[in-house]
């Protein structure tokens, strides 16, 4: 593809994403394209279907973003196609899948559709359909693994640290993060990051807190039971830390987005030699910083290891039931402010190794910060999806 073509399905794409409901159309139009095409395909997916526009915009945005490093797009597009393996779609399925994305942006564009854009948006399809069938093909092992829940602990009203033992070991990497669906909500698949390293035990371990009108969160810190059986497909990500770079390495992480952070610290503590790692962990309350005194602990065996707690309010909301004196050790040396800019207000971090998990948009935010103090973008490290 070249730079003219290139240029113009981003301008398109992006005058989808800013127009008001742009997105859900779109991705309305592209499932309508498929599923018209194959019925089969619709039996393999959720009643409730809200969060698809999101994710295959996102999915859709990486890709255009990664157009010059079309090795780097393929990998995460060969990744997806191995994650959607759970829902039973086959590598075949992906040529239909292209062409109901072409079919749903000429909908989209109606009038203002022209060769140009139909031969831009064939490309896109055509790659990436390729690269997510030979991901689809590339995968012989289980799509998912049965699990039980042995332990479900509410560590905040809306926060759950949920532990399972998996049937067979899940072969995940410190950083991942893994697709699972549990008995309450039936194939409404979420993503969420182990917070230990695998181990040849099979157990694994989950932060949840509640999303606002969330389908599975809420049920999973309301509802989850011991014993309840849930199904965890195959990892995705890459957020690992290169021990052969020779770069320190700077973590940032809030909220239950400092799982696949403390998975990788986790890991590392069981090696003698590591790079050094500085690790703000974020909250806006100091209660949100619910695994500070675990992190710290750990920092006291490890040396190369810096915890650094940020909270944007210095006191506790007045419904949180603990008094003050229950702050666990380390919080007296609390940074107050925003997670970004405080840790932007320490320079550019320009010779580490920069790994940010959280929401999007505290990892947008963070990213800017670093970036306006001069950070190389190339330094920044943070998952897609």
């Amino acid at each position: 593809m070249d730079a003219r073509s290139a240029a113009l399905v981003r301008a398109n794409f992006r005058s989808v994403m800013e127009s008001p409901g742009g997105a859900e159309r779109l991705i309305s139009s592209f499932y309508g394209h498929l599923f018209a095409e194959s019925p089969r395909l619709r039996e393999l997916f959720p009643p409730a279907m809200e969060m698809q526009a999101k994710r295959v915009t996102a999915a859709i945005q990486w890709v255009l973003d990664n157009l010059e490093d079309w090795e780097r797009a393929q990998n995460f597009l060969e990744q997806l196609a191995r994650d959607h393996r759970k829902y039973g779609v086959e590598a075949d399925d992906y040529d239909t899948a292209g062409r109901a994305l072409v079919a749903a942006f000429r909908a989209y564009n109606d009038n203002a559709w022209h060769r140009e854009l139909e031969e831009g948006w064939r490309d896109i399809a055509l790659l990436i359909a390729a690269s997510m069938a030979i991901g689809a093909n590339s995968d012989k092992s289980q799509p998912y693994w049965e699990s039980t829940v042995v332990g479900h602990r509410r560590v905040l009203e809306d926060l759950a640290i949920v532990r399972l033992q998996s049937d067979t070991p899940i072969p995940y990497q410190a950083g991942q993060y893994v697709p699972l669906t549990i008995p309450q909500r039936p194939k409404m698949w979420r993503y969420f990051s182990p917070a230990i390293p695998s181990n040849p035990y099979g157990e694994i371990e989950f932060h949840v807190r509640k999303i606002r009108g969330g389908w599975v969160s809420p049920a999973i810190v309301n509802e989850t039971k011991v014993g309840d059986r849930w199904q965890i497909a195959a990892p995705l990500g890459g957020l690992q830390v290169d021990r052969d770079s020779g770069y320190d390495v700077l973590m940032i992480g809030a909220g239950t987005g400092i799982a696949p952070l403390r998975a990788q610290l986790i890991e590392m503590s069981r090696r003698g030699i590591n790079p050094r790692v500085h690790f703000f962990i974020g909250g806006h309350y100091p209660c949100d910083l619910y695994d500070v005194e675990n992190m710290w602990q750990l920092s006291q065996s490890n040396p190369w290891l810096t915890i650094v707690p940020v909270c944007e309010q210095k006191t506790n909301p007045w419904w949180y039931p603990h008094p003050p004196s229950d702050a666990p050790y380390g919080m007296h040396r609390t940074l107050i402010g925003n997670l970004g800019a405080v840790v932007a207000s320490f320079g550019a971090w320009a010779d580490r190794q920069i790994h940010i998990a959280g929401s999007a948009r505290m990892i947008a935010d963070t990213r800017r910060a670093l970036t306006a103090v001069g950070t190389p973008e190339a330094n920044i490290s943070s998952d897609p999806v």
